[in-house]
């Protein structure tokens, strides 16, 4: 037997109360066989006042071992529930990196956040290389690197790939990229023969380049998330952008979505204007951006109508909803749209529609011709400052939107 204890409480080379004897066989020793009759070799760690010669004492071993730990555990300062501080990397220092897809939403965010954006160089070599470059210490720091998908989208989303390398290689703690409009959600299915699920192949590139994270705002289609193996935040900017429509004051107002797909988020637009939601039927017919609004399910005679997308690039879906809306006798059409893509010629046809006012965000800060009178755009800084606080501070995002329900 084993004299005196460890310093932890427990018997040097044993287990507490065991004594720890040489290895035998059932065969060698009398009456050595156990209840099953299975001359199996086993080893000599007997609590005290076990005889392993009695029956299998192997189940009585382990059920006493079984209390010994749930006794430990019961006196134990650890209990379950959440993780505990030690398990989480320490903060970093919050920085925020601008791309070239979106320096003035980047700085707009950095000045909410009251911090300096991290010194940074882009450039497009002539045949069309893409050079980037961190120009400070970055190392152990969470680095949000602000660079949306839009216009010109493969030169952003290759710049986006890179700003996540040259960040990991230069130690940063974590690099979450916030990607304001994230163009290529519209390839999310393979609703055609032999044709690429673009979403997908876009979010592993982003994974295998090194992103902890990811945070966007208004996705085509939100099973997107899916796609990833590393944390999505996905904002809403309809909160923004209702603020702005109850600060127009629009009497007798009613909620329209420009087709099926955007019914459930038209939806949480009248929820959060606490208005009546009507859905209009749209069909496309092919790959050349114009679509045509058939008809609209609901009462709209003397209503003003808010139309609300996620995205509108010619116009064409906004327009031909304004017109059909017309037509059923509405007053006075408004619309809401997260991502104002903006196709060559696309401001002028809305700036001749009969769309009163349309309000966008600056999610996308290139444009092919400037924006209309009739647009108004409407900063998310605030919203994606929240978000990456929160981030941050490991709170919760969902809180930045609270349901009208509750």
């Amino acid at each position: 037997m084993l004299a005196g204890l460890g310093q932890d409480g427990f018997r040097e080379n044993g287990w507490p109360g065991c004594e720890v004897e040489e290895s035998f066989h059932v065969d060698d020793v009398p009456y050595g066989k156990n209840q099953s009759g299975d001359p199996a070799s086993v080893i000599g760690v007997t609590p005290r006042g076990v005889n392993p010669l009695v029956g299998d004492f192997r189940v009585r071993l382990g059920l006493y071992i079984m209390r010994r730990m749930n006794a430990a555990a019961d006196h134990s300062p650890v209990r379950s529930g959440p993780r505990a501080e030690p398990f989480q990397a320490p903060q970093g220092d919050l920085a925020v990196l601008p791309g070239s897809g979106n320096p003035i939403l980047a700085q707009a965010i950095a000045d909410c956040l009251d911090v300096s954006l991290v010194p940074c160089h882009s450039h497009v070599f002539s045949e069309g290389n893409v050079f980037v470059r961190v120009k400070e210490n970055v190392r152990g720091r969470d680095v949000y690197v602000v660079q949306g998908v839009h216009y010109p989208v493969n030169d952003n989303f290759m710049e986006l790939l890179f700003w996540i390398d040259a960040l990991k290689r230069a130690s940063a703690q974590s690099v979450t990229a916030v990607i304001p409009f994230f163009s290529y959600a519209k390839g999310d299915k393979k609703d055609e023969p032999r044709v690429s699920i673009r979403a997908r192949v876009c979010a592993d590139a982003i994974e295998a380049a090194g992103a902890d994270r990811v945070l966007t705002m208004d996705l085509h289609s939100p099973q997107i998330q899916g796609f990833f193996r590393i944390p999505v935040d996905h904002l809403y900017g309809r909160h923004t952008l209702c603020e702005r429509v109850n600060a127009m004051e629009i009497p007798d107002l009613v909620v329209c979505s420009p087709d099926t797909g955007f019914a459930k988020d038209a939806v949480d637009y009248a929820r959060v204007l606490d208005v009546p939601a009507v859905f209009g039927s749209k069909q496309r017919t092919s790959h050349d951006e114009q679509a045509e609004v058939l008809e609209v399910v609901g009462d709209v005679e003397g209503k003003n109508v808010l139309v609300v997308d996620d995205f509108t690039i010619s116009g064409g879906s906004l327009i031909s909803a304004a017109d059909v809306l017309k037509q059923r006798g509405a007053r006075d059409i408004y619309a809401a749209v997260s991502h104002g893509v903006f196709s060559k010629g696309a401001a002028d046809r809305i700036g001749n529609s009969v769309i009163k006012k349309m309000l966008i965000t600056d999610t996308i800060e290139t444009a092919f011709d400037p924006l209309p009178e009739n647009v108004e755009v409407v900063s998310v800084a605030r919203l994606f400052a929240a978000a990456i606080q929160s981030v941050h501070e490991r709170t919760s995002v969902s809180e930045l939107f609270p349901d009208p329900r509750s």
